[in-house]
């Protein structure tokens, strides 16, 4: 089966082209809030950047490029969080005609090295000192580097500049005014030299074994990706996007597309911890998150009222509940009706439900979320469910690096939950026969850098793309992501299980668990690892005579394993017999990216997981004779 969308026309070159086109058409108004730490401690306070503003210093950037060499199609490298500097300093390489390389900040050493050395950057932007330290680590490996522009002035005490090769971002910024001066149409020229197959991006992606691959990305991609953001209409002019996700990730970059075609405000800041406290300040209309944020909010609600005693409780899962049946019943009505309405039974205690717990959820997002986007890894169903009927409406999305990311997402007010929705415009989907996943259009990569026997492997000659990933499309075009083709467990017994969906079925149903893994490949029976939520666990090791003892020690207790028998066994009813987990073990510490068991935008890597704690497996399958 094929869903093949309308082409979108008539876009311009790159994105570069539709920034100028901005600031030509909306210079006063505003483009980007970002916060500024209080002098004494004290809430941040939040400044604002107009269009125009903006362009005065993604031009200072683009000549301070120019001034250093930088040639169009030569990579310049980002490695820093996500932050308003981020994303200037990424339009200024675009506008210098260069290429943006990637990295996140939490890569180590070795790794940033490789990527700058494979990419052949000749410009490092390194956000602080410790970015910086990794660039001078790997200077002897990397003659191509020429210069580090550290965006943390402080991070450059005089005297430590290495006769040049360092530099602030304030200085190159003033290197660009002075270029300015002197080639007062560098910017506007270079810009209109730009074509839509210039390299514009290398993305690496965080590959679970082996080293990262470059994804050539060129300007149309993101010009393509920008013009159909803006014609599925989810956002207008008028939208406050809050930006937090990781810009060296492709879901994060393309974000910043479509900002620059429709002229929202983006107020950004990718402190994680932060976002808790800055919704209520920001109050956004939209937002983009991965699954593992709103495992985390669902958690906490509930981790709150249970503290709130049994009665508080006993509430909390009513209203869950209630919102679970609202927002499937209104769903499958719209879907067959069109219309999305609940009995009146239903809807009453939806209201009740709404002033009782709702409308709580809605204020801590800021009160006035239209919609939120969630990508980069499967949402667990009931999750979704969950925040649909209360008012948070949570439009999964699909896409990968090799595709742009924003291949397929949700329409809007017919969004369906377990689904990602429909392609977007200029996006031809098939599926094969054996379930594979395949995209065609302007968003998908030219191909891996340096490595074309890889892109072979991915990329057909008449431009399909095969994702790995399986699926199944709907009569009216809505996808639904079943697994990763590779995922895939097939038990000895010839079984074939999808461990996503048994793991996303238990993320549901367990307000305690962080990550679970499951494993069962060439096994005769399914086994489980399963890291639990710190704050979570803990407040509940409080409420029955743990207090005090270490994390650790609580998630190896007796009680801590009881509690999670009764999840297993809850999610276990509803699976088919060689789908069930027979054991699982409680791990001593949650998976983090710092361990390398998650990707930066915080996908499991399963391959390092189950090195990890290979120990626990084996001792699950020791002696083992389960069917």
């Amino acid at each position: 089966m094929t869903q093949t969308q309308p082409m979108i026309e008539n876009r311009p070159p790159s994105v570069a082209h539709l920034f100028l086109q901005r600031v030509e058409a909306t210079p006063d108004h505003e483009a980007y809030r970002y916060p500024v730490p209080a002098q004494g401690g004290g809430p941040d306070q939040w400044r604002s950047l107009n269009w125009s503003q903006a362009a005065q210093r993604v031009d200072a950037i683009a000549a301070g490029l120019m001034d250093l060499g930088v040639r169009p199609e030569e990579r310049v490298a980002i490695a820093c969080g996500t932050r308003v500097e981020w994303l200037l300093t990424d339009l200024g390489i675009l506008c210098a005609g260069a290429a943006t390389t990637t990295i996140y900040p939490s890569t180590n050493a070795d790794e940033s090295g490789f990527i700058l050395a494979d990419s052949g950057s000749r410009v490092l932007f390194a956000e602080d000192a410790g970015q910086l330290a990794k660039a001078r680590e790997r200077r002897a490996e990397l003659p191509e580097l020429a210069h580090v522009v550290v965006i943390d002035a402080s991070a450059v005490p005089e005297g430590t500049a290495d006769d040049g090769w360092v530099l602030t971002l304030e200085e190159l910024e003033r290197r660009g005014a002075t270029y300015l001066e002197t080639h007062p149409q560098a910017i506007k020229e270079t810009v209109a030299g730009i074509t839509a197959d210039q390299l514009a991006t290398l993305i690496y992606t965080s590959g679970t074994t082996g080293r990262p691959k470059g994804v050539r990305l060129p300007h149309d991609c993101w010009s393509y990706m920008a013009k159909a953001i803006a014609s599925t209409g989810l956002l207008g002019p008028e939208d406050v996007q809050y930006l937090w996700l990781p810009l060296a990730h492709v879901f994060g970059k393309v974000l910043t597309a479509g900002q620059i075609e429709i002229g929202h405000i983006t107020a950004v800041d990718g402190r994680v911890d932060k976002i808790i406290e800055n919704l209520p300040v920001v109050q956004p209309t939209y937002m983009a998150a991965v699954p593992r944020i709103f495992e985390k909010v669902y958690n906490g609600v509930a981790a709150k009222a249970r503290e709130g005693g049994a009665a508080k409780y006993r509430i909390f899962q009513w209203a869950a509940g209630i919102a679970r049946e609202y927002a499937k019943v209104s769903q499958e009505n719209r879907r067959a009706t069109g219309n999305p309405s609940v009995p009146l039974g239903l809807s009453v205690k939806h209201a009740v439900a709404d002033k009782l717990v709702y409308a709580k959820i809605r204020e801590a997002f800021g009160g006035r979320l239209r919609a939120c986007v969630s990508g980069s890894a499967a949402l667990a169903p009931e999750i979704g469910y969950f925040f649909s009927g209360a008012g948070i409406h949570i439009l999964e999305g699909y896409g990968l690096t090799e595709s742009s990311a924003a291949s397929f997402v949700n329409p809007g007010e017919a969004y369906r939950t377990g689904t990602v929705g429909k392609p977007l415009p200029g996006t031809e989907v098939r599926i094969a026969e054996d379930g594979e996943i395949l995209l065609r259009g302007p968003g998908i990569m030219q191909g891996y850098h340096g490595l074309p026997e890889k892109t072979e492997e991915v990329l057909e000659p008449d431009g399909w793309f095969h994702t790995g990933d399986i699926g199944e499309l709907s009569e009216d075009g809505f996808l639904r992501i079943t697994d990763r083709k590779k995922d895939l467990i097939k038990t000895s017994g010839g079984k074939y299980i999808s461990p996503a969906e048994v793991e996303g079925q238990f993320k549901a149903v367990c307000p305690f668990v962080s990550n679970v893994l499951v494993i069962g490949a060439n096994r005769n029976f399914c086994t489980a690892l399963i890291a639990l939520d710190e704050p979570t666990i803990m407040t509940w090791a409080k409420e029955h005579g743990q207090e005090g003892k270490p994390y650790a020690e609580v998630v190896a207790s007796e009680g801590a394993r009881e509690l999670m028998q009764g999840y297993v066994d809850r999610v276990n009813a509803d699976l088919q017999r060689w789908q069930t987990i027979k054991k699982f073990r409680l791990l001593p510490r949650d998976l983090t990216v710092e361990h390398g068991e998650l990707t930066p935008s915080l996908k499991l890597k399963r391959p390092v997981v189950e090195r990890e704690f290979q120990p626990l497996i084996d001792e699950m399958y020791e002696g083992a004779r389960e069917a």
